[in-house]
């Protein structure tokens, strides 16, 4: 027998859908933001010679620009205000979440409820900012190193330069933090997410456009284009089926005395997903593997030679950078996993209410048990992320002419943020639906 959250869901239609009229004003808010964000990705940085930086993009379009370009939305490769994109957050959070696990009096405050948060928000946005300030430095000084020819991207080099591009860079990062906010709360879906998302979408039709006039003129062959379009297609269903499998613990609650008679206890499940961690660890491992290549690129022709080779060693596409690359998520998916899913808080909340895994005593055995499932699902996770980041980088290193937009990280975020926006989309037309059947039945109760 079906519950009448399942029959409420098989009739969601586009009937449901036109009579939901906060849902749609979200979602116009949510598409206007993101056009706000779009718009912003074409306004230049005072001061940059478009000319000398474009020739400079195309010669590493491929690598590290190229990435950066991906979450950007293409303001890497314009030199807009929106460069960093909203990057220096994510690595802020990060930081963040790392820090409250290990410094005890920053986990008390995370364990003060919403108090606490704001506080963690607070320190987040601090660390943003410093973070984007440093990033904006190193943009800054490498507009200003100059080329193999000399030449330099800024038009004017020199400390105002400095001043005026960091500045921007850090009050662009700001603005699409408010942004995203905006969207949380007023439209649909996590903003910042949305706007990562709405940035990698962007620059797919181009980059397919350049793989299909590719195979036109014979640069890559067809065959290759429609093996790269199936495998596409099967990554999809690959990253959904993983994304929306769960292990449940079947958790037993009490008996309880109700008036007279012993009521039997209810039984619920404790879901615990198969890859916790998300697209949290590819992100950051790519982030460090780039760091040698971004300090060449802030000191330009300068460069030490050991800081030269050690770029060159992990450059994308080098077998040095994938194996990195392959035990950095690895490591990165099992420390996100242990931050922000702690087993013995879950097992003592079962406790605390009288919950228990069958089998298991409530507090340090259920804790065991909890923490040896979640292991086991983690390496499983693990295998899921590093198979899907690295197949696409070993056919982009035996195949050229292949976009470093069809990446498997990129891949991750636009299936997860689509799959988390529906979800949120069906429970806005579910709370909309409950509506409509309480005003049913209080009119019905008021014509007794």
């Amino acid at each position: 027998m079906t519950s009448a959250a399942e029959q409420f869901a098989s009739n969601m239609s586009l009937s449901s859908f036109a009579k939901a009229d906060e849902l749609k004003k979200r979602l116009l808010f949510a598409l206007g933001a993101l056009v706000v964000y779009r718009l912003g990705t074409y306004i230049p940085i005072p001061g940059v010679n478009a000319e000398v930086f474009a020739q400079a993009f195309g010669d590493q379009s491929g690598g590290l620009l190229g990435t950066f370009n991906l979450f950007a939305g293409g303001a890497v490769e314009r030199m807009a205000i929106f460069a960093l994109n909203i990057m220096p957050y994510i690595s802020a959070s990060i930081i963040m979440q790392m820090m409250a696990a290990i410094i005890p009096s920053l986990e008390a405050i995370k364990k003060e409820g919403e108090q606490g948060r704001q506080q963690i928000n607070k320190y987040t946005r601090y660390l943003t900012v410093v973070l984007a300030a440093l990033q904006g430095l190193f943009i800054a000084q490498t507009l200003m190193a100059p080329g193999a020819d000399g030449q330099t991207a800024a038009i004017n080099p020199g400390i105002f330069f400095l001043f005026t591009t960091t500045v921007t860079l850090v009050g662009g990062v700001m603005f699409l933090l408010w942004l995203g906010e905006q969207i949380t709360s007023r439209g649909i879906g996590n903003g910042v997410s949305l706007i990562i998302f709405s940035g990698i979408v962007a620059e797919l039709p181009r980059a397919l456009a350049g793989m299909f006039s590719q195979a036109r003129t014979g640069v890559l062959p067809v065959g290759v284009l429609l093996v790269v379009g199936v495998m596409a297609i099967a990554l999809i269903a690959f990253v959904v089926f993983i994304e929306r499998s769960q292990r449940r613990l079947l958790v037993q609650y009490p008996r309880r005395q109700q008036g007279n008679r012993m009521v039997q206890g209810e039984k619920s499940h404790l879901p615990l997903k198969l890859n916790t961690a998300g697209v949290i660890p590819p992100i950051f491992a790519s982030s460090l593997l780039f760091l040698p290549a971004t300090a060449v690129g802030a000191v330009g022709e300068d460069a030490p030679t050991w800081l030269s080779d050690l770029a060159s060693t992990f450059y994308p596409g080098q077998l040095a950078y994938m194996l990195t690359y392959a035990v950095g998520i690895i490591f990165f998916c099992f420390l996100y996993t242990s931050i922000v899913f702690n087993p013995s808080d879950t097992a003592d909340n079962l406790k605390k209410y009288g919950g228990y895994i069958q089998g298991y005593r409530p507090g340090a055995r259920t804790a065991d048990y909890i923490d040896f499932v979640l292991t086991r699902l983690t390496v499983i996770g693990a295998a899921y992320l590093t198979f899907v980041c690295l197949l696409p980088e070993l056919l982009r290193s035996q195949v050229s002419g292949i976009p470093v937009y069809l990446g498997g990280t990129s891949l991750l975020i636009v299936v997860t943020v689509t799959l988390d926006t529906v979800q949120q989309i069906q429970g806005h037309l579910l709370a909309q639906q409950y509506e409509s059947l309480i005003k049913k039945s209080k009119l019905r109760g008021g014509r007794r």
